[in-house]
């Protein structure tokens, strides 16, 4: 018993930004127009000039889209992409945002 209370006050020390915490959608709608915005459509319900890129909204729409596929892709190199060097901050924004438009 005094090892689950040791566990939970161990836990409870834990410091708070060592928790998983998703981004905010508006900030990282923001991001994804300043940075992606210039090949990708972004927004949804805007119409389409072209098919590829996917647009965010047909990303958002994969089965793979997880918050876990996101970010590995925006820390990897893509070969039709310019190498962005993303923030964490800013990818965890983008990710909120990406995975709003799965909910929609």
């Amino acid at each position: 018993m005094r090892v689950l209370s040791l566990l939970g006050a161990a836990a409870l020390a834990l410091p708070v930004a060592s928790l998983a915490q998703p981004g905010e959608r508006a900030a990282g709608r923001r991001l994804a127009t300043e940075m992606c915005g210039e090949c990708h459509q972004v927004r949804p319900n805007i119409p389409v000039l072209y098919q590829y890129p996917p647009s965010f909204q047909d990303i958002a729409r994969l089965p793979s889209t997880t918050r876990l596929s996101l970010n590995v892709f925006l820390r990897s190199n893509h070969k039709n992409m310019p190498n962005f060097i993303i923030a964490k901050p800013d990818a965890d924004n983008i990710i909120e945002y990406i995975l709003s438009l799965k909910r929609q």
